[in-house]
């Protein structure tokens, strides 16, 4: 794993459009993923950063986090080619964005998450995420709903 720049978004637009096929999900990214496709206002330090993995050059399993406030900070975009998941790299992203709020002196991290990503879920109940809260989003080609979760950093 290593911090992500602007240039691996389209590595991670791959990898996300790969994980909403394997799901059966429709995928457009400038609807699903504006905050990605704008970096540097969501991601560029100090106001966010990137994590990504890389197997053979391609992304294969990345991570951001963007500061809210100065006490809490939201993660996005956990996601992994299948072959990693169960392994142990999604619980590597997850602190690397734990460090990165401890670091910025952040306190308290939030995140929303499909209701079909069950593994998802139970990663981070493991890691003492609580969910706290439903919503399901409006006009969304995928009917999608989501659980939010927030833990103490």
């Amino acid at each position: 794993m290593q911090p992500g720049t602007a240039e691996d978004v389209p590595g991670v637009v791959r990898l996300i459009g790969r994980v909403f096929a394997e799901y059966g999900f429709r995928f457009d990214p400038d609807r699903e993923l504006p905050d990605l496709l704008d970096f540097d206002r969501h991601y560029r330090p100090p106001r966010g950063a990137l994590f990504v993995v890389r197997e053979g050059g391609a992304v294969v399993g990345s991570v951001a986090v963007e500061r809210l406030d100065d006490r809490a900070a939201e993660l996005h975009r956990l996601y992994l080619d299948a072959g990693l998941r169960g392994r142990g790299v999604g619980r590597a992203l997850v602190e690397a964005v734990l460090g990165w709020c401890r670091g910025q002196s952040i306190g308290h991290l939030v995140l929303w998450s499909d209701t079909r990503f069950d593994r998802a879920h139970a990663l981070y109940a493991r890691m003492g995420f609580a969910q706290t809260g439903e919503r399901v989003l409006p006009d969304d080609p995928n009917d999608t709903r989501e659980f939010r979760y927030e833990r103490p950093v």
